[in-house]
């Protein structure tokens, strides 16, 4: 918008400096003509009192060279009545013809010769004939002075160009840095800055314009704090069955069942708090702040599959766990890793069959940490809506929630998340957690494409 402001300024002024320019300089030309013919007018009337009162050779030549020089005047008298032949003083210039047209015509005429032009002036004498006063004008006093205002008024129609671009620009700048304030502002309410407001101040559209952002953003607000309170009155209602279940969990005795159930209760005790505390406080909890932060990936994997690893017992499934013998160290929470594979997990025994094979792979890469949750089920038909939110994988009871929660996992570390066929026959989850800028994810996914399959020919327990 500013440079077009300018642009269409520029232009506009061009034509307005060109439409009076031009004439202007073609006035200044004009008239620096007339006022050398007009000075030549003058000399040749210097002596016309003269030409009317004698024609003497002497005299004559006498009043020619006091009205001016004998190079650039000279007088044609012509053949008396007496027989006198006719008389030239001064260098003629002007032909023979013109000198006779205008003797004959009585009235003065300009004509052109070398060098410049001539004025040929009609006098009467005292006898009654008519002598013809030349006088000669150079080029050079015709456009005296010219080219200096020619110059002159270019350099004002510069200096004008000019100050119309600055003023432009400076109303080009007025213009734009509302925008600019606009752009900036929607930029931090994308990047979750809710606080950002835009001032009210510029052109009356651009105003409207802040008007509606700001009451837009105070709406986004609004619908976030009325959803996170939402979030927190649902969480605790959860509490109350919670407490029985727990309390049903306390009575069943020892054994392996038993503990397994009661560590699931006190678990899932502490993700409702969790919900409540982060809904509450507004912080989401995949991000990790400080150096340090985080989680051993494979320290996390070790500990879900030994928790999922008696189930996989009781329903007769194999499973295998590779890559989690050295520490991976990812920039993710722990308590985050573990639900995002306790849903994947889940998902597993949720839908495929009692005895269906699974695996978890952890491949550490310089760039990125990479999850694999195999089966050996039936498959997804549909990648794309299983990763779309709330629109489940197809299968019966499933919302896409759980995929859901991976996927945000990943995208917060900049990594993603990918569905595909796994070596088992069945699905393969992959998920990318980054480590470090988008300059290592190449060198990671070579590392990974070289790894992927370390620890397939490893039994399944």
């Amino acid at each position: 918008m500013r440079w077009a402001l300018v642009k269409v300024c520029v232009a506009v002024t061009a034509m307005v400096v060109v439409a009076f320019a031009v004439p202007l300089g073609l006035v200044v030309k004009e008239m620096a003509r007339d006022r050398a013919f007009s000075g030549a007018e003058r000399e040749a009337a210097a002596i016309a009192p003269a030409l009317s009162i004698t024609t003497d050779r002497e005299q004559l030549e006498r009043v020619v060279a006091s009205a001016g020089s004998d190079d650039g005047m000279a007088v044609h008298l012509p053949a008396d009545g007496a027989g006198s032949a006719p008389l030239d003083l001064g260098r003629q210039r002007a032909s023979d013809e013109d000198i006779a047209t205008v003797r004959k015509l009585g009235r003065a005429s300009t004509t052109e010769v070398p060098g410049g032009s001539t004025l040929l002036q009609p006098t009467a004498l005292s006898s009654g004939e008519i002598a013809v006063v030349e006088v000669y004008v150079p080029e050079s006093e015709v456009s005296h002075g010219v080219a200096t205002a020619w110059a002159l008024l270019a350099g004002v129609g510069a200096l004008l160009i000019v100050g119309s671009v600055a003023v432009a620009d400076r109303l080009g700048v007025r213009m734009v840095r509302p925008a600019q304030r606009l752009v900036e502002s929607a930029g931090e309410l994308g990047e979750g800055r809710l606080g950002a407001r835009v001032p009210e101040k510029g052109p009356k559209e651009l105003r409207l314009a802040a008007v509606a952002f700001n009451a837009m953003a105070d709406q986004v607000v609004g619908l976030l704090a009325n959803e996170r309170e939402l979030a927190a009155d649902l969480s605790h209602r959860l509490r109350t069955p919670l407490t029985v279940l727990r309390l049903n969990a306390a009575s069943l005795g020892d054994g392996p069942a038993a503990e397994q159930t009661r560590a699931a209760v006190e678990q899932l005790e502490r993700e409702v708090d969790t919900i409540i505390r982060t809904a509450r406080e507004a912080k989401p909890q995949t991000v990790v702040a400080g150096p340090g932060a985080g989680c051993d990936a494979a320290e996390v994997v070790r500990e879900r599959m030994a928790f999922w690893s008696a189930l996989a017992e009781d329903e007769g499934r194999k499973w295998r766990v590779a890559g989690v013998e050295r520490p991976a160290r990812i920039p993710v929470a722990r308590t985050d890793l573990a639900t995002a594979l306790d849903a994947l997990l889940g998902n597993v025994f949720r839908h495929t069959a009692q005895g269906t094979a699974f695996a978890v792979d952890v491949h550490n890469g310089e760039d990125a940490v990479i999850v694999l949750v195999s089966d050996a089920g039936p498959g997804i038909a549909d990648p794309e809506a299983a990763m779309a939110r709330g629109r489940g994988s197809g299968s019966d009871g499933s919302t896409g929630l759980g995929l859901d929660i991976v996927r945000r996992l990943a995208e917060s570390t900049g990594g993603d998340v990918r569905i595909g066929s796994s070596v088992l026959g069945g699905t393969e989850v992959r998920i990318w957690i980054q480590l470090g800028g988008e300059d290592g994810r190449a060198t990671a996914r070579r590392g990974h494409r070289g790894r992927r399959h370390t620890g397939l020919a490893s039994a399944f327990k």
